[in-house]
């Protein structure tokens, strides 16, 4: 079976993306020192649907499109159910533990892919995830605080599953649908509806959504993030979805955890230790390895790509 090749531009989006999501959850990580996790989650939402009407409106595309219903109502599972999970978990791990869990995406995604895609998984693409993985275990691992951290662990995990189903259900639907940016358009506002009526649901139920601290940095942290985090890592990620099978794309999520740690650092102060260096400099080496050797995969099935 011949190999699907990643065009360069395609490449290039979902390195993009990668940066878009891995920063995006370090300023998520500063606006929720004064947004309760529903409350920013609304925020980000709504500001990424009003940048995304805006490029669309510039760009002449359609409000709606001929997508196949059950396309855009996805936007329930993700963003909405996978971020609400992702926002609660950040609240008790740190920014840099976040985005290096996320980094188990892809490999949930590679099993997803060959069983319900039938896509063939390269013995490269799986040996060098399992070394990825290895460098996370290395950066994730501290007996000294994880104990605390297992509730935030296991509600972040959870979400990330939510994220992996997304992924392999959307890549099967996406060919049918006419214009990607009326897709992301489309599953984020099911999202934000989803967020609306659980920040009602708390409210009713005595839980926190009013800002406890409504700073001007927290306010910018939560429209930069959801700009960030959903408008422009989610059109970009899925214009290559569309051309590329979804265990090669899911490889370049690996780059999350690195521009994570590197933000968290900057902007975050915080730190990592030599043995979790260590573990960034195998995902690192993981990721240069999977995009630039391992540039095609099987697939069984025709990918039906667009050039526009």
């Amino acid at each position: 079976m011949d190999g699907v090749p990643i065009r360069g531009r395609d490449l290039a989006a979902l390195i993009l993306a990668a940066v878009c999501w891995g920063m995006g959850t370090v300023v998520s990580k500063a606006a929720l020192a004064g947004i309760p996790p529903a409350t920013l989650l609304t925020i980000q939402l709504a500001s990424s649907l009003v940048v995304l009407i805006i490029l669309m409106r510039r760009q002449g595309i359609p409000l709606r499109g001929g997508a196949p219903p059950l396309l855009g109502r996805l936007g329930l599972l993700n963003p909405g159910v996978a971020y609400a999970l992702g926002l609660v978990g950040l609240l008790t791990i740190t920014a840099s533990v976040s985005v290096l869990l996320w980094a188990l995406e892809p490999l949930m995604i590679l099993l997803l892919a060959a069983a319900v895609l039938r896509e063939r998984i390269t013995p490269a693409i799986v040996g060098w995830s399992v070394v990825a993985v290895a460098g996370i275990v290395l950066v994730v691992y501290d007996p000294t605080t994880i104990g605390g951290q297992l509730v935030g662990v296991a509600l972040t995990v959870a979400g990330i599953t939510c994220c992996a189903a997304y992924t392999v259900i959307t890549r099967r639907l996406l060919p049918g649908a006419s214009e990607t940016s009326q897709v992301v358009l489309s599953q984020q506002a099911h999202a934000l509806v989803l967020a609306v009526v659980l920040s009602a649901v708390l409210a009713v139920l005595g839980g926190s959504v009013a800002p406890t601290a409504p700073t001007t940095a927290s306010v910018v942290s939560a429209v930069l993030s959801g700009v960030l985090y959903y408008a422009g890592a989610y059109w970009l990620y899925l214009g290559a979805l569309r051309r590329v099978p979804a265990s090669v794309a899911a490889s370049s999520f690996y780059l999350i955890p690195i521009v994570g740690v590197a933000g968290g650092w900057l902007l975050l102060g915080e730190r990592l230790g030599v043995a979790q260096w260590i573990g960034v400099a195998l995902v690192l080496v993981s990721v240069i390895v999977i995009l630039t050797r391992s540039s095609s995969v099987a697939a069984p099935m025709a990918v039906r790509a667009s050039e526009g």
